[in-house]
């Protein structure tokens, strides 16, 4: 990667790099341990199944639209480091009321664990951006950040795997899980005891507790500022896609494809390992500009992917009688390669989308504002997400099948694009 190998050896860098693939890979260990349990384990039909995932899915976006403000301000008033290590603390706790949920089986449990690990990545969210650009240098922010989500996909990636691994459609495998969830939360508070001081670059300021009153002002300051207006916005479509996609995958595979949980561990897995490898091929071709060039163009053939997948989809046969694909099975099904390379176009053209974006927020403010704007971000973002979550939800009880609802993701593409147009015209 253009000049951010050399990053993985430092600790201005590392360890804030372990920290978040440690904890992107437990957040998904858990949340795919607790749907495979729920979806195969629990429930019986595909209606179902997707209200759960679509449930699910609100619960942990929930926190970032509401504490986000919050968030931010501690962040750019203390130190993000101190943060982080007291939010990994809380992490452990976390593990061990999700291992309880798992355990017993427990779906309030489980879904109140989810809701508070939301809770801790919304306090963890800005600090991980707004570090970048206040311990690299100006040319190391786009890499980094690459390296931040590259990182993070391919832990995504393991954590899926392992919770469809782990947990067969039975029910087998729940104390490994619960292991597993309570050793890695641990890891990561090590990783964070590592991170160099990131200490306020400004004056401290009186904090403001009411989340609706903060949420307000962050978002009017930030949104008055065209470029950060456009570059919100666009990655706000982008997340509002994925979630949609996420929410599908479980009941696509078990109902349309007709699959076992290690397919539906699968597919995650490839949309997950897509965006890191989209996330590295775009520093590579920006050369570690900060630019929005290439947002058009790749969201454009993330739609396009995504309408091959509704095709390939709707002409998918499934076994007789009930039967599920193993994972051997389902890779020597004729349209089994097709599919997985549908999807991995669908997610590396939306890693290409999005990074430089995220790049984009952390250097066009000033450091002292890092934070806050990233927190605004987040906001956006977890809204539009919420009302993606529901409005799938709402098309599914009309009874517009997971499949069908790929044309809508297919159309939320091109609005994507034409924002990324717009910032391209603004800013490059």
């Amino acid at each position: 990667m253009q000049n951010t190998s050399h990053l993985l050896r430092t600790r201005r860098f590392l360890p804030l790099f372990v920290t978040q693939l440690l904890g992107a890979f437990n957040d998904n260990l858990f949340k795919f341990s607790m749907v495979i349990l729920v979806t195969y384990g629990i429930y019986e039909s595909e209606s179902e199944d997707f209200m759960f995932n679509a449930a699910a899915s609100g619960i942990f976006i929930l926190p970032f639209f509401l504490f986000s403000s919050l968030a931010g301000q501690l962040a750019d008033n203390y130190d993000k480091a101190r943060i982080t290590r007291f939010v990994k603390t809380l992490e452990i706790l976390i593990a061990m009321i999700g291992g309880i949920g798992l355990w017993y089986q427990s779906i309030p449990t489980m879904l109140t664990a989810l809701f508070l690990l939301g809770l801790q990545s919304t306090f963890f969210g800005p600090i991980k951006y707004a570090v970048l650009p206040q311990h690299l240098e100006k040319d190391e922010v786009l890499g980094g950040t690459g390296l931040v989500e590259a990182g993070t996909y391919i832990a995504i990636l393991a954590g899926t795997i392992l919770g469809g691994v782990i947990i067969d459609r039975n029910g087998n495998g729940v104390e490994l899980a619960v292991v597993l969830v309570f050793v890695v939360a641990l890891i990561g508070r090590i990783a964070a005891q590592f991170m160099p001081p990131a200490p306020a670059q400004q004056e401290r300021e009186k904090i403001d507790f009411n989340f609706i009153r903060s949420s307000i002002r962050l978002i009017s300051a930030t949104m008055k500022v065209r470029r950060l207006y456009l570059a919100i916005i666009a990655i706000s479509f982008f997340w509002t896609i994925g979630s949609v996609l996420i929410i599908q995958f479980p009941p696509l595979v078990e109902n349309v494809l007709t699959s076992t949980p290690r397919v539906a561990s699968l597919f995650l897995g490839v949309f997950s390992i897509g965006i890191a490898v989209g996330s590295v091929l775009i520093n590579r071709l920006l050369k570690s500009e900060v630019s929005a060039r290439y947002a058009p163009i790749s969201v454009i053939m993330m739609g396009v992917f995504v309408l091959i997948l509704y095709f390939v989809g709707r002409g998918w046969e499934g076994l007789p009688d009930g039967e599920l694909y193993t994972l051997t099975t389902f890779l020597a099904h004729d349209g089994a390669w097709a599919l997985l390379g549908t999807l991995a176009g669908v997610s590396i053209f939306g890693g290409m989308f999005v990074v430089p974006l995220y790049a984009f927020l952390t250097t066009t403010v000033d450091i002292n504002q890092t934070a806050r704007t990233i927190a605004a971000n987040n906001i956006v973002n977890s809204g539009c997400m919420v009302l993606g979550a529901l409005a799938a939800l709402g098309l599914s009880l009309l009874g517009v099948s997971t499949t069908e609802q790929l044309l809508l993701v297919a159309a939320m593409c091109l609005v994507a694009a034409w924002l990324g147009w717009q910032l391209h015209r603004a800013c490059d």
